[in-house]
């Protein structure tokens, strides 16, 4: 197993104040004397090019404070020696001051704040001001073309895709940006009926969504392409830097002298990216139109040099932001601060710096600032401001190099920088000792914070805010609460390898309290020691009816296989092993399951009438019968109705022929002889007869008859 053929370990050993200063690789030592200076005043420092630069942020968790000193975002002098800050790194140095607690100070120059290519990153967000300038009688706009034609190159339409956000996101909200493409047709990928090039600012979201859905094809000629871009560039009104940058592999149609001149009357410099196609590196078309407009020309060998060239080439829109006033300028102490502490005759002129513009902020104190501009706004030199858990400072002029040169004469440079690296610093005189412990378990990490005080006695009720940062960069909000008197104690998630980086914060006036945990690998791929002592522990334990059992601690070895038979694990010298089991539990089911049966049988009814019905209707499922139509139930009634009428008619009739034979024989009355003069009516008629309107009902009948017997009684008694 090869997975846990390693380890890792924390380790934060506190001492004096160490700071890490960056410069521009391609400029080391500009800042030498202050660096100097510095350590004069007993300062750690560790200088690195911004070409060797951390990998994670655990690397600067040695620093208590970072300097970057005139470093641009990307820097270099051709294709090959291109390097620059990826967005990783540049969220390492903001995560380092807003959770970390570690400083944060920005030392101005031409290569730095906006002008640098820091717009509309990370960084900016932990600096007390904006790096861009919204008001255009302080700075001027900038316009860019890109031309993009290099379809037939490696993933093609992926790199220019990235060179193209790139690009955009450097670019102020006040600057122009335009893109040519060629789509069957050499068309604007945006703007197109204002002349192709756009304001950034309420357009950056639209151009970055173009250009994730663009398809770059092969262009057969330059000159199209170059002529709407110089149209577009005239269609511009105070515009104070106009550039172009072409990526291609060289095999378009050359352009014409006319099409250069053109954008060499109107100031646009060109700037060219040869990329590598049929076989061949660089191209003399493309080298002399950058010459011709005074570009740069790169032949890039690999394509993961692009971003980086671009990002360098999008800077020159920025220039403008560098402001140099003549004659130099003495910048006014506008309030008091630590930073400045001593320093009642001022600061000595300047000659130049970085256009910036302070953010509306309550916790931004702007500490130095220049007469000009006159929009106290964009004139800022020293603000500072607490990110988070640190501290950031920006010095929009630089420290001695170019433009503060009256600085390195001045009897209080000394005190003024290394004012503001300890203001910066993380504190590191703590007024109270605090141990941290931290214990992985289960994939989780425990962290215990005993609190004394100087007197060695239990700091309680403190309220600990805690930071956690996992390998992947994320944060996680640590609960730390108090358990006992002097302890406090937290837990969270840590079942990813990697490195967790552990900041919490005992309150104002108190030192970050920083440590950390290292996880090397997953918890299924450590090794535990075999505990041999309780594997012999119970291996003695006897059997009932046998013998004590034998530990092989050969385990299955292979190689001790001659070992194997004489400790047979399949033992057969002991008693069958015989257990009792109470039933009591089954019959008090067995009886609840009776109980159940006899109430449904006395107290459920079941119907089975449903049953014909459905066994019906699948025996003609099954044969496939037509079932008969419902029956209309008015036609049920009126069937029943004649029924019932046809009944009542025939019971008539029997009982009018009954009571007309008896009442028709009188004793009394002689017989008549049938004459045909008397002869009988047909048997029709009498029914006519009978069942005319007239005839009596029985119940009348039944009543005359009723009262006759009654008066034949009473003639009896009268004889």
């Amino acid at each position: 197993m090869t997975q846990n053929n390693r380890a890792s370990a924390f380790t934060h050993v506190r001492g004096k104040g160490h700071v890490l200063l960056i410069e521009n690789w391609d400029k080391q030592g500009e800042a030498d004397y202050l660096v100097e200076r510095l350590r004069q005043e007993e300062i750690a420092v560790t200088v690195t090019p911004s070409d060797r630069l951390f990998t994670s942020l655990a690397e600067l968790q040695r620093y208590d404070s970072v300097i970057l000193a005139n470093v641009s975002r990307s820097t270099g002098t051709d294709a090959d020696n291109v390097s620059s800050f990826s967005d990783d790194q540049i969220s390492m140095l903001e995560r380092n001051t807003r959770e970390m607690g570690c400083g944060l100070i920005m030392i101005g120059g031409p290569d730095t704040f906006g002008a640098g290519g820091w717009t509309n990153t990370e960084l900016e967000k932990a600096m007390p001001v904006d790096f861009e300038i919204k008001n255009a009688k302080v700075a001027p706009v900038g316009a860019l073309v890109l031309m993009m034609h290099a379809g037939e190159m490696p993933r093609g339409n992926y790199w220019q895709k990235r060179i193209a956000v790139e690009s955009i996101k450097i670019l102020g909200s006040r600057d122009y940006c335009g893109l040519v493409q060629w789509n069957g047709s050499d068309q604007w990928l945006w703007g197109q009926s204002k002349g192709g090039l756009l304001r950034v600012g309420p357009n950056r979201k639209m151009m970055m969504a173009r250009v994730d859905r663009m398809s770059i094809g092969d262009m057969p000629a330059f000159d199209p392409a170059l002529k709407m871009a110089a149209k577009g560039f005239a269609g511009l009104k105070n515009v104070a830097v106009k550039h172009m940058i072409i990526i291609s592999d060289g095999d378009p149609t050359p352009s014409t002298g006319a099409t250069i001149n053109r954008l060499k009357q109107q100031g646009v410099k060109v700037s060219t990216v040869a990329v590598g196609s049929h076989g061949k590196l660089g191209s003399d078309e493309m080298r002399k139109i950058a010459m011709a407009t005074g570009g740069k020309y790169y032949a890039v060998k690999s394509a993961n040099a692009l971003p980086r060239i671009y990002q360098r080439e999008a800077r020159r829109i920025a220039r403008p932001l560098v402001y140099e006033p003549k004659p130099p300028v003495r910048p006014v102490i506008v309030s008091q601060h630590e930073i400045l502490q001593g320093m009642e005759g001022g600061v000595p002129p300047i000659s130049g710096f970085v256009l910036t513009s302070v953010k509306e902020n309550p916790l931004v104190e702007v500490l130095l600032r220049s007469p000009k501009p006159v929009d106290e706004k964009n004139s800022t030199v020293l603000a500072t401001w607490t990110y988070g858990a640190g501290k950031a400072v920006a010095l929009t002029t630089d420290a001695g190099q170019r433009w503060a040169n009256p600085w390195t004469q001045w009897d209080d440079y000394d005190k003024l920088f290394s004012q503001m690296v300890r203001w910066s610093m993380r504190p590191t005189d703590d007024l109270g000792n605090f141990s941290i412990a931290t214990n992985v378990r289960d994939g989780k990490t425990q962290v215990i914070i005993t609190a004394l005080d100087e007197d060695d006695q239990f700091l309680n009720d403190l309220s600990i805010a805690g930071t956690v940062v996992t390998p992947g960069m994320d944060s996680l909000p640590l609960r730390i609460e108090q358990t006992a008197p002097g302890r406090y104690v937290g837990e969270f998630p840590s079942d990813v390898a990697g490195s967790y980086m552990i900041v919490a914060n005992p309150g104002a006036g108190l030192a970050p309290i920083r440590s950390g945990v290292s996880v090397g690998y997953s918890a299924e791929y450590r090794v535990n020691e075999t505990n041999l002592a309780l594997l012999r522990s119970l291996s003695e334990l006897k059997a009932k009816g046998g013998a004590a059992g034998v530990l092989v601690e050969s385990g299955l070895d292979t190689s001790r296989a001659e070992d194997l038979p004489s400790a047979n694990p399949f033992r057969r010298d002991l008693a069958p092993a015989i257990s009792n089991q109470s039933i009591w539990p089954w019959l008090i089911v067995v009886g609840n399951c009776l109980f159940l049966a006899d109430v449904f049988v006395r107290r459920v009814q079941v119907n089975f009438l449903w049953l014909m019905p459905m066994l019906v209707r699948l025996r003609d499922t099954v044969l496939r019968r037509e079932q008969a139509g419902p029956v209309p139930e008015t036609m049920s009634r009126l069937r029943n109705r004649k029924r019932e009428v046809r009944e009542q008619i025939e019971s008539r009739r029997t009982t009018a022929r009954f009571e007309g034979t008896a009442e028709s024989i009188d004793p009394s009355q002689p017989s008549v002889v049938d004459t045909p003069a008397t002869k009988p009516r047909p048997q029709q008629e009498v029914e006519s007869a009978e069942e005319s309107p007239t005839e009596e009902s029985y119940t009348e009948r039944l009543l005359k008859a009723k009262k006759r017997v009654w008066e034949d009684r009473e003639d009896g008694k009268r004889d």
